[in-house]
């Protein structure tokens, strides 16, 4: 499990590009065979991805979480960006098709990522955060998720937000985790953008050609950065910072939130005027 380390807004206007990369970039995820974890100390979050393809792959909660098992004080939700494939929880199977999310409650100990076809094999996504209550293990199909409808083709911005794991739906200590997808011609998300002190968010951008490229933008209102991303990769946004994008053409990105509380709408909003 890999380890990263909050920083204060007043030493990352300072970062080079590089710098910015190391701090808030995850481009390593998705390997055959693997299961990759990063560790924030913002809000603890775990970001991570499991691709079974010759075998199953099971979560262990490692040395860095000094737990039993990974679920012990956590919870967990998983998107299948890939083919179709199975989660295993304490022995009860999901299958996920491309699209489904899941989420696992607290106390869950045994958890299995399969592929259902190693010629096309799952890509499990997946946001962890500390849990205080255990709530129920739930299947997320998106045709039952809300679902949002925003922006215009004339502002560049049309797209759709399916929100999988959120109060009312299905419900989680503090983890709030959707979907957006922006519609053929559309290329900006989140702009104008927002800050949300009292929550973090992690976004992995996916559905992009392999040429194809998003300018992430992070960074206080006053003193904006980029971070150039690439397709299934993944970056950490403090509670401090704006994300917003925009691509060299339409692409679909998961959004995770931990932090304070759980209302979607408690954000504050950055007028255009005042970026910089």
């Amino acid at each position: 499990m890999e380890l990263r380390t909050a920083s204060s807004p007043k030493d990352v206007k300072y970062y080079t590009t590089q710098r910015l990369r190391e701090e808030f970039l995850i481009d390593d995820l998705f390997g055959p065979d693997e299961i990759k974890m990063v560790y924030s100390h913002i809000d603890r979050i775990i970001t991570g991805s499991a691709v079974p393809v010759k075998g199953v792959l099971t979560v262990t909660a490692g040395e860095e979480l000094r737990a039993e098992y990974f679920l012990e004080r956590r919870e967990m939700g998983v998107i299948n960006i890939g083919g179709k494939g199975t989660v295993t929880v304490d022995g009860t199977v999901y299958e996920l098709e491309y699209k489904d999310g899941m989420y696992i409650g607290m106390g869950s100990k045994d958890i299995v990522f399969a592929s259902a076809d190693a010629n096309s094999p799952a890509k499990f996504y997946f946001n962890s955060a500390p849990a205080h209550k255990t709530y129920p293990t739930v299947l997320i199909k998106p045709e039952n998720c809300v679902r949002v409808e925003l922006g215009s083709l004339e502002e560049s911005n049309h797209r759709f937000i399916c929100k999988y794991i959120l109060p009312g739906q299905v419900e989680s200590c503090q983890l709030v985790m959707g979907m957006t997808q922006l519609l053929p011609g559309s290329v900006w998300n989140t702009m104008p953008c927002h800050t949300h002190d009292r929550r973090m968010e992690v976004y992995l951008y996916f559905d992009m050609p392999k040429d194809a490229l998003v300018f992430h933008y992070m960074g206080e209102p006053e003193e904006t950065r980029h971070i150039v991303m690439r397709n299934e990769q993944a970056v950490i946004s403090p509670s401090w910072s704006i994300h917003a994008g925009s691509g060299t053409q339409a692409y679909t990105f998961i959004w995770g939130m931990v932090g304070e509380n759980q209302d979607f709408d408690d954000m504050d909003g950055v007028a255009m005027k005042d970026l910089k």
